[in-house]
């Protein structure tokens, strides 16, 4: 009998480690062809700020610098309003679909909206159809970009290995801001190659160009992904509607906005706005404040994947914890002290000690949500208030701390973000960690 047995034993063998091999070599695959996709999405999203100065006069009356200021920061709104709606839309599709189609109507939404963009005439040749389908354009970009957390959250945090879901998660933050950095980096390569009048004329045109160029070859590689394993072993449709099916789940839903709140607003705070911070109240030089706001995005990058892996080892709820505690001890002083400076490697360090603080909610963020919720509501739990919440927060954030600076209370901006923090970090001291207590792995 010893001699079957082993016999058995060693011919069974070989296949199981050929199986383990493909899984995880198609679930990286997947996992890359998912993480590009959201790359492209946030460099589309950032073209339109980062070019808005050459556009803005193409598709708005000329002599009129008031109205063209005006339409073009409620398109920028717009996009904002939107992500709800497409963190509602593309949940449902998602939880009812599959992650994978969503992902793909996602990119295909993006795709769209950049084409629109890069091919509507402008006002002096279509009069006010110029500003309708530019309008129209930024509606389908906030729908896809609503939509593209939440289902890629799901589906990367799905997808991943539970010994390696914070470090695999934790990439959907890596594309973010590396979309945010090719964008700038098109800027500064258009603006060395081509004249100002050129830019002002057509050239503002070639980014989008190649964003929609970029989301077809990202709708490509996700026609390759993988379903995650999650969706496909659901034993059968919800008897009820998702949303109802999502209106029991209350806490889960107040944590995702709780824990979301304070990290939001620092990651505005610390990316999109101290741009401007550095001009108008440090005085330093636009080109100053462009350098140190790549130099530091790119380290901010980089530390991602690091912190989602400690997260793997430690737990989350630390991590979120650290965050919570730096956060709401070291905002006033870090922006008060920044306030001050007025050297390169000063502003530098400052905006790199808070964006280190601020990794430790944005490296996990995603996984943590997806963690919470089953798999019947999970891309629809994620996305949707996360959605509502940044635009309420991360939306809000420049023109809040611009009215603080108008009234000449500017200080008052720091301990709003502080405060906020600070009701994050109640969420976090109260929550259960989500590694140890992870509703992915009951599915």
């Amino acid at each position: 009998m010893a001699i079957p047995n082993s016999v058995s034993s060693g011919s069974t063998a070989a296949p199981v480690a050929e199986k383990t091999t493909k899984t995880t070599t198609s679930r990286l695959k997947s996992i890359f062809s998912g993480s590009v996709g959201n790359m492209v999405e946030w460099y589309d999203w950032y073209v339109y700020a980062a070019f808005s100065l050459y556009f803005a006069k193409v598709f708005f009356p000329k002599g009129d610098t008031t109205a063209q200021l005006l339409n073009t920061a409620a398109i920028f709104a717009v996009g904002f309003l939107m992500r709800p709606i497409g963190g509602w839309l593309m949940g449902l599709y998602a939880d009812r679909k599959g992650r994978k189609a969503a992902l793909m109507a996602s990119v295909l939404l993006m795709c769209f909206g950049s084409l629109i963009i890069a091919l509507t005439p402008g006002y002096e040749t279509i009069g006010v159809g110029a500003p309708i389908l530019l309008v129209f354009a930024r509606l389908l970009q906030g729908l896809s970009v609503g939509g593209e957390y939440g289902t890629s959250a799901t589906y990367l945090s799905e997808m991943a290995t539970k010994e390696r879901r914070g470090f695999f998660s934790s990439f959907q933050y890596v594309t973010l801001i590396s979309g945010q950095l090719i964008a700038l980096g098109v800027l500064i390569v258009l603006q060395q190659t081509l004249t100002t009048e050129q830019l002002n004329a057509w050239g503002w045109r070639i980014p989008f160009a190649i964003g929609a160029l970029c989301a077809v070859v990202a709708l490509f590689l996700r026609r390759g992904m993988e379903e995650t394993e999650s969706f496909t072993k659901k034993k059968e449709e919800p008897k009820e509607s998702l949303m109802r099916t999502l209106m029991r789940h209350p806490k889960e839903l107040m944590t995702v906005v709780g824990l979301t709140m304070g990290g939001t607003l620092a990651f505005y705070t610390y990316t999109t706005y101290m741009q401007k911070y550095l001009v108008n109240t440090v005085g330093m030089s636009i080109t100053d404040s462009t350098t140190i706001s790549a130099a530091t995005l790119f380290l901010f990058m980089v530390l991602q994947p690091v912190i989602g892996a400690l997260s793997d080892k430690v737990g989350r709820r630390p991590i979120l914890i650290a965050f919570g505690v730096l956060g709401t001890l070291c905002t006033v002083p870090i922006l008060t002290t920044l306030h001050t400076i007025q050297t390169w490697w000063g502003a530098f360090f400052l905006i790199m000690a808070a964006l280190i603080i601020v990794s430790g909610y944005t490296s996990i963020n995603a996984v943590v949500k997806a963690e919470l919720f089953p798999t019947e509501i999970r891309a629809l739990g994620v996305g949707l208030p996360y959605a509502l919440t940044v635009s309420i927060f991360g939306g809000t954030a420049e023109y809040i701390a611009l009215w603080f600076k108008s009234i000449g209370m500017e200080t008052g901006y720091y301990w709003y973000v502080t405060a906020c923090i600070a009701c994050s970090l109640l969420v976090y001291v109260f929550m259960k960690d989500t590694r140890k207590h992870s509703r992915i792995e009951n599915d």
